[in-house]
């Protein structure tokens, strides 16, 4: 492809974004008051609860097989490789920067988790349809790279709402004491640090002291349990099994099972699907997801722009991990893995491996941050300036990517 025409297919996704977002903070100005505080809470559980476990189980169900799944084992490494080094680069970019307690969190969600969603599900249609493709016939190309597409988001919300919801969670409750809130609307963490709260504080039941000889045999009774039941609470609570558990998880695991078993597929997906009805509602519920998330980090940003804590060497650390440092990390990776032979030969799904390491921060990091109460303007920031930059750097690496695999 020649290099302007690159260019314009690199730009074009990102610039739907930016048009998105600069729509969402024209929603929330008070002359329209559209998406207004509660407005965003309340779209913010939409989001969490019913758009992203219908996307991604929808086109999970469409476009994974069992045979596609076994050939492209090591996207969910390479995936968790971002998360790593992200992290510990995010974390390193703490030290030098000495970013605020409460802005700790949000920094290193932001290096960790890439945008896998909707920035690849945007770009890899377009990156096919241009005339001259690289990735061969449009059709081919467009399916398999929606199959990949399709999985990395799957594979990527499972990281973000453990892995990354985990990090600002712990950092939420250092700084902000969120098992405290008391908003109906922030979902899931209010139900969940409820629950634990409620748990930890429920007195034991003891023994009704009926009289002396059947107390004491009770009262050992009850010590056992304790000793018994005590371990396994404690480990249910550090792992917070109900995040495990979330929608969007539960979305990726329902859509894979799906795909894989062929008898479920002939229920739910194709034409002669008895239940197709089933799949095109939650494919009508999915594409919702993706204008919704950016319309969210758009509102958002009214609030970020009039007052923002945010060092500014902050935002640089976080661009250079993002669009510098991880990058280049990854080319070493998927070079490697390629020469060794561990990948198959497939040039879009180099160039997808590739792609997973030079995006931007995850959308969905706003709406955890929205969830907790924790960083939302300052994360929206963060979003705008990334998805700005994305606009360049992304073309530049994406040029770059597509030299290296072809």
């Amino acid at each position: 492809m020649e290099l302007w025409k690159l260019f314009t297919t690199a730009l074009m996704p990102v610039l739907k974004v930016l048009i998105i977002t600069g729509l969402g903070t024209f929603l929330a100005l008070h002359r329209f008051n559209i998406l207004r505080e509660s407005a965003r809470k309340h779209l913010n559980a939409l989001v969490y609860f019913v758009f992203t476990p219908a996307l991604i189980c929808s086109i999970l169900a469409k476009t994974i097989t069992f045979k596609s799944l076994a050939m492209v084992w090591f996207m969910p490494l390479n995936i968790l490789l971002t998360f790593i080094i992200g992290t510990a680069l995010g974390w390193l970019c703490l030290k030098i920067t000495k970013a605020a307690p409460d802005m700790q969190g949000l920094v290193l969600g932001c290096c960790a988790a890439g945008n896998q969603g909707n920035m690849p599900l945007i770009i890899i249609p377009a990156v096919c349809k241009e005339s001259g493709s690289p990735f061969g016939a449009v059709n081919v190309c467009n399916t398999k790279g929606m199959s990949y597409a399709s999985l990395s988001m799957a594979i990527s919300n499972i990281y973000i709402w453990t892995f990354v919801y985990q990090i600002i969670r712990v950092y939420s409750c250092r700084n902000f004491n969120v098992n405290k809130v008391d908003s109906p609307t922030v979902g899931p963490v209010s139900a969940i640090e409820a629950d634990l709260e409620n748990h930890s504080s429920t007195p034991e039941v003891t023994a009704p002291q009926t009289n002396d000889l059947v107390t004491p045999f009770k009262t050992d009774t009850v010590s056992k349990e304790k000793q018994i039941t005590k371990p396994l609470r404690t480990l249910v609570k550090r792992l917070n099994l109900k995040i495990l558990l979330a929608p969007p998880t539960l979305g990726s695991f329902v859509g894979l099972i799906i795909g894989v078993v062929p008898p479920f597929k002939k229920m739910f997906v194709g034409d002669d699907a008895p239940f197709r009805v089933v799949e095109d509602s939650a494919s009508m519920l999915g594409d919702a997801c993706i204008p919704a998330m950016t319309l969210l980090v758009g509102a958002n940003l009214l609030n970020g722009l009039k007052r923002s804590g945010l060092k500014p060497s902050v935002l640089v650390g976080i661009i250079v991990v993002r669009y510098i440092a991880l990058p280049i990390f990854g080319v070493f990776i998927v070079k490697g893995a390629i020469r060794y032979g561990i990948i198959h030969q497939d040039p879009l799904y180099h160039f997808i491996l590739l792609l997973q390491y030079a995006l931007p921060p995850a959308i969905s990091i706003s709406t955890i941050t929205q969830l907790f109460g924790a960083g939302e303007t300052e994360c929206s920031i963060v979003m705008l300036v990334t998805n700005v930059c994305a606009s360049f750097t992304l073309t530049l690496w994406s040029t770059f990517f597509m030299w290296l695999v072809l």
